[in-house]
């Protein structure tokens, strides 16, 4: 009984304290028998450690040199910042001599060209005891210009590699896209130059790397086929360095969504015969093509469609604005590439013919889950067009009067014209060609008709990035909805980006610039 009662005592370990051999303060032993205030008194384990150092710092592009020749572009007090500062730090230092255990920013005004950054070390002493200590090392910016933006302020005009970007078509429809796409993806973050031409837009870059690198994003994101030149600047005898300016020549396919096609028997082969009447549902590196009389669909990559290198029948600026009189469906709700389409056959008008004739077309669309007697509709007239397209020729007698392409809201929005919007665009820098003021208006107008497509098609916005417009005021532009209650297409609140991240979105952590910018102007 003694036994399970003494079983059940626990004894409680105390761990002594001893005097500081220095001080005589009472403390806790340890193997140099010295309280901490003491110790370090005694040592300094900081003591032959750099505690200043030189940053060299591009003020243009805020990037710093990580030698030989790497130039890194970093934001103050960012992680990778601290990173490059302690790397820099360990490479001047014995790691033997210290152990590196915690490191932070101490704030500093941004124009004090410093950078301080207090440093926590370990290292033992006397006996195995284990000393920390914090000290400060102060990292001193030193501009200087790299070897590109050296380049640029010499003579802004001087280029290694231009990417000529084309499209011959008659809008610019596909450069306003494709613009928003490049200021997403931060293609064009090391062109030089920018201009807008007649039929596209000029690249400049100081490298070649970069403006290959700026051929392959467009590759990508659009059917394109390109080439390269290059052309002899100079030539070091002594050295055998040769200079060239290289020029990338790259064409978009003038294939545009809603685009009406009529498809020659080798791309029908190609997509399954479907046809010959097909509608371009969206653009990205290949084409998706869509019959509406059947909901057949399929795609065309790049290289198919370059190998027959049709045009379109008709584009976007010739729709004509139809009235719906009668619509019934005929099948049931298809998804179809992504999107939802449904038979329908319809009894529609031409807008201009109310009040002179009484002309009206029996239809198949594949809009039925869009459209209701009473709606307006944009789409292609067959009827009276004028084609000298070959192609068409062939399928006389099989040829639809009309082809419906979108539901039409240009009167519900006459109310709200000239209005701001919740919502804005990115622009990138661009000089602007002699012939573009010009048809100032024209531009104008093309922009305006870019914006309501992006209104009207979610998928159409799905890749770029809209912004809160600061300036607009909710009660400026009342809700505007139609007389079923069915508000006008418009930009979610919750699809904004806020205004303060135009200058950050895009800051992605590819953060080693090519080091080979003389490699590339010598062969």
């Amino acid at each position: 009984m003694m036994a399970q009662d003494a079983g059940m005592f626990t004894v409680h370990q105390t761990i002594g304290s001893v005097l500081c051999c220095k001080c005589g303060i009472r403390m806790q032993p340890n193997a140099a028998n010295m309280c901490v205030k003491c110790l370090r008194s005694e040592v300094d384990i900081t003591e032959g450690l750099l505690k200043r150092l030189v940053l060299v710092h591009c003020p243009e592009c805020e990037s710093y040199l990580q030698p030989p020749r790497t130039w890194v572009k970093l934001q103050l007090e960012s992680k990778e910042l601290l990173t490059f500062c302690l790397k820099k730090l360990q490479k001047n230092m014995n790691i033997n001599k210290v152990k590196l255990v915690n490191a932070e920013f101490i704030w500093t005004e941004p124009h004090s060209k410093r950078v301080k950054v207090k440093v926590s070390v370990q290292k033992e002493v006397y006996n195995g005891a284990i000393l920390e200590q914090s000290y400060l090392i102060e990292y001193v910016q030193q501009d200087h210009m790299c070897e590109s933006c050296s380049r640029v302020a010499a003579n802004p005009d001087q280029w290694v590699a231009a990417v000529q970007l084309r499209q011959h078509v008659s809008h610019r429809r596909t450069f306003f896209y494709l613009e928003q796409l490049i200021l997403r993806h931060g293609a064009a973050a090391r062109a030089v130059r920018i201009k807008q031409m007649d039929h596209g837009i000029d690249f400049y870059f100081s490298n070649r790397s970069h403006g290959n690198k700026f051929v392959e994003f467009i590759g990508k994101v659009a059917p394109v086929k390109s080439r390269s030149d290059k052309q002899l600047v100079s030539h070091d005898s002594k050295s055998n360095n040769y200079n060239y300016k290289y020029t990338f020549s790259v064409e978009i396919s003038p294939i545009c969504r809603e685009d009406l096609i009529c498809l020659p028997p080798k791309a029908a082969a190609i997509l399954g015969n479907i046809g010959p009447i097909v509608i371009c549902t969206k653009v990205t590196n290949s084409i998706a093509l869509l019959d509406p009389l059947t909901l057949k669909f399929g795609f065309l990559d790049a290289e198919q469609y370059w190998r027959t290198s049709f045009k379109s029948l008709l584009t976007s600026r010739q729709l004509v604005e139809y009235i719906v009189l009668d619509i019934e469906a005929v099948s049931s709700e298809i998804t179809v590439g992504g999107m939802k389409y449904v038979l329908a056959d319809a009894q529609v008008a031409r807008v201009s013919d109310f009040g002179k004739n009484d002309t009206q077309f029996s239809i198949r669309t594949h809009l039925g889950h869009l459209l209701k007697p009473g709606d307006l509709a944009l789409g292609y007239d067959l009827y009276g067009a004028n084609s000298n397209d070959m192609e068409l020729d062939r399928y006389k007698g099989y040829i639809p009067e009309v082809v419906l392409i979108k539901k039409s809201y240009e009167e519900k929005r006459q109310k709200r014209r000239g209005k701001p919007r919740s919502w804005k665009l990115k622009s990138l820098n661009m000089e602007v060609d002699d012939k573009i003021k010009v048809n100032e208006d024209k531009n104008d107008a093309e922009y305006e008709n870019f914006l309501k497509d992006l209104e009207e098609n979610p998928e159409l916005r799905f890749n770029i990035s809209l912004y809160q417009n600061k300036d607009y005021q909710p009660s400026e532009v009342a809700s505007v909805t139609e007389d079923d209650g069915e508000p006008i297409p418009s930009v979610p609140d919750d699809e904004l980006l806020a205004a303060d991240l135009l200058a950050a979105e895009f800051d992605d952590l590819d953060l080693i610039e090519d080091g080979d910018g003389e490699d590339d102007m010598a062969e």
